[in-house]
């Protein structure tokens, strides 16, 4: 019996948009186990906690685990990528890359990833052209400036982030 594939899709996930669900649909119909993992990434100033962020992740895909049949587990981390990915016994990571200007920094993450450990694969999906141009720090101040995101995100996570900007 084959060893069964893992894949690891990392992310900060500050909100979760409906650009990661659909990448999140997409690599769960490549691998048996999809593990969404939430960094830690203080660096990037999350408006949420690293507990708030997993449990919006965990939230909103419930129903994709039920209609691919794939397992998908979230869980969050605060290390090394590829660390991580070791631990999980992950064979992939999964990115998503929305436009050239992801391309460059995600291929050189992609090459050091490779250094350090060349059996674990990065595979890269392309942003269906609906979510081409949404982003986590866009959907933040877009929403901070009392614009509409209701487009970017998913209805609970809207729910979540108009609440957590209104504090």
């Amino acid at each position: 019996m084959p060893e069964p594939r893992i894949g690891l899709y990392p992310g900060t996930f500050d909100p979760i948009t409906n650009g990661h669900v659909d990448i999140i649909a997409r690599a769960a119909r490549l691998v048996d186990h999809l593990v969404i993992g939430v960094a830690m990434n203080a660096g990037k100033g999350p408006i949420f906690s690293l507990e708030e962020r997993t449990a919006l992740v965990q939230a909103e895909i419930v129903g994709i685990a039920a209609r691919t049949g794939t397992a998908i587990t979230v869980q969050p981390f605060a290390s090394l990528l590829i660390a991580f990915a070791r631990e999980l016994g992950a064979n992939m990571i999964v990115r998503g890359l929305r436009a050239v200007s992801d391309f460059d920094y995600e291929f050189q993450m992609a090459g050091m990833n490779y250094r350090l450990d060349p059996e674990i694969e990065t595979v890269f999906l392309m942003a269906s052209e609906h979510h081409q141009f949404i982003s986590s720090r866009f959907v933040k101040d877009i929403a901070a400036l009392g614009g509409d995101i209701s487009s970017f995100v998913p209805k609970h996570t809207l729910e979540k982030t108009l609440a957590k900007l209104r504090t």
